[in-house]
């Protein structure tokens, strides 16, 4: 059945009408760009969603703490300072994120807000700070103290061993850390001032928290991520010449408009920003070290979170704003173009079956000796190949070119070149660059 396009974005779908205090933006501008939130002081928030690509990392599985460089040029770093493992999902794009719409955030919805009750339901439980001002302030303080992706491993830092004597797996772990990280901050009077005049409830250093810190970087994600001024905005408020007409004809395809070609896209990427927010396996192929995982190392997705085996290998349905700038695709980057994870969604289990490891984007090193034995194994490729939840599709190569064109159309201009976001200096003296 045919979809009606969806309504244009407004300023009342975003956090604070879409502009949150211009101190508050300013503040987290900054703390997004320094590494003074990062165990061994050695990568940012922007290091992984940075500007340069597509505000993500471009690579399958990304590089945390330790590494050297961005994207796929990244290192894992040398002797001691070398990494451990690496990010064990696909580093995701912020755009939009900011807009109230978005409660369950992360591929497999670890960081949600009940949308009910506004409570937060977050790997801290019941060590959760309180004062958070939305569910993305909310995901922002959980990198910080993960010992993959900026933490550091215990004996690195005066922050991880802040928790030094905590039950491994507490919640009760993050705290001190997050306290050890603040510390830090309120140390440099340059910030101090930028926090007092951003924040009414701070007076002095003493008043500065994580969660400060966390409402800062989430105001300033709400206002430099945000992309509603593509093609496709303008042909939806009413630009009839906004698209090409490749463009027009793959907006037909995908949501199931006129009398040609239907892919029924729509189905799950709806509304605004083209998603529905829920959680589905389309057997992307396994690879890497896995969250939660199986015996060779399968990430199980939304079971990390419900516990419940009938959602295993169930991700998040990404919106697809600036889709075109945010490569390599899937939950683990396993496919490198649009058209290519554009191929899978046609055909799951065909595409599946022909997956070759040499699509992924990442450094060869030791860590990738493992990555690709729940591939390699048949039995376990099956087991993912009988969740899939999508059926086949049969579109001629021209259909497939003109959707690919109109997922294009869906990138904001001002999206391309947000090197202005960098500031030249952080207030922790830190070098930005990475």
């Amino acid at each position: 059945m045919a979809a009606s396009l969806p309504t244009p974005a407004s300023d009342d779908d975003f956090y604070a009408n879409g502009q949150p205090a211009e101190a508050k933006v300013q503040l987290g501008n900054l703390l997004f760009f320094d590494k003074i939130l990062s165990g061994n002081k050695n990568i940012s928030c922007g290091t992984c969603h940075s500007p340069y690509m597509g505000g993500s990392d471009g690579l399958s599985l990304g590089v945390g703490e330790g590494g050297k460089f961005l994207g796929p040029m990244r290192t894992l770093g040398e002797g001691i300072d070398a990494i451990g493992n690496r990010v064990a999902r696909n580093a995701p794009g912020l755009w939009n994120l900011g807009a109230k719409e978005f409660t369950k955030l992360n591929w497999q919805g670890i960081h949600q807000v009940d949308e009910a009750t506004g409570e937060f339901l977050l790997p801290s439980g019941p060590a959760t700070p309180q004062g958070l001002e939305n569910v993305l302030a909310a995901q922002v303080i959980f990198p910080v103290v993960n010992q993959t992706e900026m933490l550091g491993q215990p004996g690195d830092n005066e922050v991880i061993d802040a928790s030094i004597g905590f039950p491994r797996g507490t919640p009760f772990l993050f705290p001190p850390q997050w306290d050890a990280l603040a510390d830090r901050v309120k140390a440099i009077n340059d910030y101090v001032d930028l926090f007092i005049a951003a924040f009414d409830d701070v007076n002095r250093a003493e008043d500065i928290t994580f969660v400060h810190i966390a409402n800062a970087i989430a105001a300033f994600e709400t206002v430099a991520f945000r992309a509603t001024e593509s093609p496709f905005d303008r042909f939806i408020a009413g630009e009839r010449q906004a698209l090409t007409v490749a463009q027009r004809r793959g907006m037909d395809i995908f949501y199931d408009r006129g009398n040609g070609a239907k892919a029924g896209c729509h189905q799950c990427h709806s509304g605004t920003f083209q998603t529905d927010h829920d959680f589905y396996s389309i057997a992307i192929p396994q690879f890497g070290p896995g969250v939660l995982p199986g015996p060779a190392g399968q990430d199980y997705g939304l079971e990390e979170v419900t516990r419940d085996d009938s959602d295993r290998y169930k991700f998040r349905t990404p919106s697809l704003r600036n889709v075109a700038l945010t490569a390599p695709y899937g939950h683990n980057g396993a496919y490198n173009t649009l058209e290519e994870i554009v191929r899978h969604h046609l055909d799951p289990l065909s595409a599946l079956e022909n997956w070759e490891p040499e699509r992924v984007i990442m450094r060869d090193s030791g860590l990738m000796e493992n990555d690709f034995t729940g591939w390699e194994d048949t039995i376990l490729r099956q087991e993912l190949a009988d969740t899939n939840e999508l059926s086949p599709t049969t579109l001629s190569e021209t259909d497939i070119a003109n959707l690919v064109a109109f997922l294009e159309s869906l990138t904001d201009p001002a999206s391309l070149n947000m090197r202005g976001m960098i500031p030249q200096t952080v207030p922790s003296g830190l070098p930005v660059g990475d």
